[in-house]
């Protein structure tokens, strides 16, 4: 009964990953830092500080999950 709810906080961690990660911003400039580019793309940075948040928060649980799930402990 445990096993599937894991699961589910699992696979739940593992997506809201995929799209965290996807919206953080770009620490460096790349190829926008040569004409100037990189100014239009600003972000505030107590978005920025509660992205990275909530992100570390989804990293530690999908890791500490992966551990439990994969070593057979519950079973």
């Amino acid at each position: 009964m445990l096993i599937p709810i894991l699961q589910g906080v699992w696979v739940f961690s593992c997506l809201g990953l995929i799209v965290l990660v996807l919206l953080h911003s770009p620490k460096g400039d790349g190829l926008g830092g040569i004409g100037g580019q990189a100014q239009l793309f600003t972000s505030n940075k107590s978005a920025e500080t509660t992205l990275n948040r909530v992100t570390w928060t989804l990293t530690v649980l999908f890791m500490g999950l992966t551990v439990v799930l994969s070593a057979g402990w519950l079973d």
